[in-house]
Order: structure tokens, then sequence, then C-alpha cells
């Protein structure tokens, strides 16, 4: 690709850089976004999987954060409720953890934080008759229940990618952000393509700094930008273990540390816990769990459950590498979740916006604030539009995700329950075409193992940028928990793949966990 004007480039896939091309495409910029790997390849597809308001954070006083995030929360369920829905998780209470009137008042300002919603409120159980209470030490006889949502984070990440295009950015992967020259009027990037080492320079108007966890590197590639403000890097880890109980809510466990670990039910077999916090330091993109690690979520999952759990339990596990906003703050658990955005357009040359922090549930509304800062210096007048617009696929009327399901399966009834509700989730309306014309099972292509056929990868070929086995089994979807060996090579021989993915491939296992 040669040289190309564009009024934004952004660097950095992840759910910041996503967000703020979908918005700034859809305004009418043009706008070509970078990512060195695949989408979501780190951070975004790292995370605790929630959108929350983060109940701990009103115990530091961030007020201002905790009401924006439950009211991004609302926005979100409505945009997206094939991958977003309600979950509702049991708070419970010992005698060695914080007063019970402290948490009854943090859940009430957490209730009413967001304006009036849709999920349920909170209130106080006795877990001897709460279907969360069997699954608990007997000394656990009182506790909280209150509402969060439940996201596909990668998905997340790649539908803002897909509204994106489909508004005009150009979206390429696997593209590394080299260099960049500031000009007057403008910027000259260099870019190098990871699969063949081509170079290309483009021109831009403006940058955005979206890297992540790799802000800090972007930045010091730059000489003539020296801002003061940086990241911190902080590590959360997350283990994957048998299914630790049979309902479907999720627990909130308060820590000595003043921390919380949360268990959640996943992919249908397994218990999610995490997360961690750790100060990092070195390549973000080789975060690895430690054994520590490991031993303080069991630890956290034996001090609560009946059913203990060792190391030797655990299915899967992954780390991320969160770029928090630097606030000076000396534990990594009292860091700011919030995002700062630091613009820097005084006169000097071509504007330059870089993203300090951050969370997925209030991506939306950075990606707003950022449009809202460079529309000065681009030159546009600042009109928000993202509030009530759907994300792909998730155009479903009065955001009625069971409804949809009910239709979707009456549509389709050669499609087995399992792989009907599958694709309802992962795709919504988008279903429809990867379904096409089919009405068997046949039509669908071959089966690569367990319920995934070809039609589906050509969809994640062509429609969502994926390229390898490791970007459909551990990012589009979570099948690589599902799929045996011989699924998984059947998978990398269909992409044409000799041996390991280049991209964050250590992260995953080389079959399914548990086989």
């Amino acid at each position: 690709m040669g040289k190309q004007d564009w009024d934004l480039v952004v660097i950095g896939g992840g759910i910041n850089g996503t967000g703020i091309a979908r918005d700034a495409a859809g305004r009418g910029l043009k706008v070509l976004l970078c990512e060195q790997h695949d989408l979501a390849a780190h951070t975004s597809s790292a995370s605790t999987k929630l959108i929350h308001g983060g109940l701990r954070y009103l115990e530091q006083g961030d007020i201002r954060l905790v009401r924006k995030a439950l009211r991004e929360r609302e926005r979100l369920l409505h945009a997206a409720p094939h991958i977003i829905w309600p979950m509702r998780f049991v708070l419970p209470h010992g005698a060695d953890l914080r007063p019970a009137w402290m948490l009854r008042v943090g859940l009430f300002l957490y209730d009413h934080l967001g304006g009036r919603g849709q999920l349920p409120r909170s209130h106080g159980i006795r877990l001897r008759h709460h279907p969360a209470g069997a699954a608990l030490q007997a000394r656990f006889k009182q506790g909280f229940e209150y509402s969060d949502c439940w996201v596909q984070d990668s998905r997340l990440v790649v539908l803002n990618a897909r509204d994106a295009a489909e508004r005009g950015a150009c979206i390429r992967t696997r593209t590394i952000f080299a260099d960049a020259v500031r000009r007057s009027r403008g910027w000259i990037v260099r870019l190098r393509d990871l699969r063949d080492g081509t170079e290309s320079r483009v021109s831009a108007r403006a940058l955005v700094n979206a890297a992540g966890p790799w802000v800090n590197r972007v930045l010091d590639s730059l000489s003539l930008i020296r801002p003061a403000k940086r990241v911190r890097l902080v590590k959360g880890s997350h283990i994957v273990v048998p299914r630790l109980y049979e309902h479907a809510f999720a627990y909130t466990f308060q820590r000595p540390d003043r921390r919380v670990v949360f268990a959640i039910p996943y992919e249908g077999r397994y218990t999610l816990l995490g997360t961690t916090e750790e100060p990092f330091g070195g390549d973000p993109g080789a975060a690895a769990i430690s054994d520590a690690e490991v031993a303080y979520l069991c630890d956290a999952a034996n001090h609560h459950f009946r059913h203990p759990i060792t190391s030797r339990d655990v299915a899967w596990q992954f780390s991320g590498v969160r770029p928090l906003f630097d606030d000076a703050a000396e534990n990594a658990s009292r860091v700011t979740r919030d995002y700062v955005l630091d613009l820097d357009a005084d006169g000097r040359g071509a504007p330059m916006l870089t993203v300090f922090g951050g969370k997925l549930t209030t991506y939306r509304r950075l990606a707003e604030d950022a449009l809202a800062l460079l529309a000065k210096p681009l030159g546009f007048v600042d009109r928000p539009w993202t509030a009530t617009v759907p994300l792909p696929g998730g155009d479903i009327p009065g955001a009625d995700f069971d409804a949809f399901l009910d239709r979707f399966r009456r549509q389709h009834p050669w499609l087995p329950d399992p792989l009907a509700w599958r694709y309802a989730r992962n795709y919504g309306t988008r279903s429809a075409r990867l379904l096409g014309d089919a009405n068997a099972l046949e039509q669908l292509g071959p089966c690569l193992g367990g319920d995934l056929y070809e039609a589906e990868l050509v969809y994640l070929r062509d429609q969502e940028w994926a390229e390898s086995a490791e970007d459909v089994l551990w990012r589009r979807s979570r099948l690589g928990l599902h799929l045996d060996a011989g699924a998984t090579a059947a998978v990398r021989r269909w992409f044409g793949e000799q041996g390991r993915s280049p991209a964050g491939g250590d992260r995953y296992p080389e079959q399914s966990a548990g086989m």
C-alpha cells in the first residue's frame, strides 16, 4: 500500500482503538487502524469479561467512575444484547469481612448511581435458602445479591472494528506502527506488514495512540512527544477450572487484602476465577501467570467453596497487562481504572491524542470524549452518535435476546439447539450472513470438529479478520476449550498454518484444555 491521506491513524486494535475508529468513521472521517497482531490479541481478550460499574471502586471513593460505568452498562446492554447479557452476583458475607452495613450502603449506591435501569436491584439473602448457598462452606450464612453484565470481550472488540470498516475505516491487522514524522499539517506514518515484511508510508492529519500496554513505547518512538503522563502496567491473571457448581449465579469474594475475586460460570463446563493484580515490567505480549497467582486464586476459591481445588484442576489460564493511568498510587489494586486522554495540539504541529487507561465498560464513552477533543484541531462539528446505535448483530427488536433466539430456532429448525444458541449468541442478526442460503447442516460445509463447520470459518475469515486457528478458537470464540487436538489441527490446516500462530500463541494450549 502506497502513501494515502487519512484524517486519523489509530494505533492499537484493542477495545479503545476500535471504539475510537468506529466513532470517527461514523462521523465521516477517513480512518486507518493498525494493530501489530490480531484484534483483541492481548489485554482486551484477557479480562474478567464483565460490563460492570466496579462495586469495589465505591470503597475507593471513585463515585464518578462508578456512575459513568453504570450508565454505560445500560447503553452497551442495548447495543449488543447478543454478546452482553445480565448476570446475578452473590456476595457472601462473613464476620471477618467488611461490615454488612457498609455493603448495604455500597449496594444501595450501586443500584441508584446509574439512574433507572433495566437490571434487578440488590437485596440481602439467606444462603441456606438460596440456590447459590449449597456450593459454599456452611459458615457463610448471609450475603447479598446484585446485578452486573457478562460480555464476550474479544467479540466486543471485533464488532467495533466491523462497524468501523462498514463506515469506511481501513482495518489493518498484523501491521506494526514503525514510527512517524510530525509535520505542521500532518503526520507521515511508517507501517510494516508482519506477513511479508513490506513497509508503507501513509499521511494522517492526526494520530491516536491507543496502543494499550505499548502506549509508552509508541511515545518513546516519537522524539517530539514528551508527555508527563505515562501508563502503569498491572498484570491480571485468571484460571479456568471444571465447573464448581451447577447454577447460573456468579460470586464476588472479598479477600483479606481488600481485593475481590470473581467466580463465574464459563463456557458451560467451567468456572472462571480471577483476577490478580501485580505490577508488571517487560514485554506485555509475554505476560504469563505465575505459580503464586494460581495459588492465590485457588486459595480464594477454597476459602469459600465446599469443593476444594488445586493447581492440578486448572484447565486453562491466561494473563493480560492492563495499561492503567499512572496516578502514583502505591498499591496496584488502588490505581485508578478511569481513563485519561492527553491531546498534544498546541500549534507546534499535527495533533496527537494519547489514551491512558480505560476499561471495557467505558470504552464507548472514552471514544466519544476522544472525538470531542479532536473536533477543534481537525475542524469537524462534535456530534456524538454511538449511544443509541447497535453494534453489528445487535439490532435485535427490544434488545430481547430470548425472543430473538426463539425466532431464530423456528426459522432454522434443522440447526441443533446448541449450535443455534451459539450462532445467535456470537453473531446475533448477522447469523443470517453466516448461514446464507443453507437449509441443512451439510450445506454448511465440512465439520472440522464439534459443531464447527466450514461456513463459520469462511465468515470469520471474510468478515472478522481471522487468519489463524488461534484467532478463531481463542478470540472469536472459546471453542479451543471444547475441541480436541484433531479438530484444532484441522482448523490449522484449513488456514494453511505451519506450526504455531506467531501472534500470542503461547497464551493458548496446543489442544483443548482438559482433553
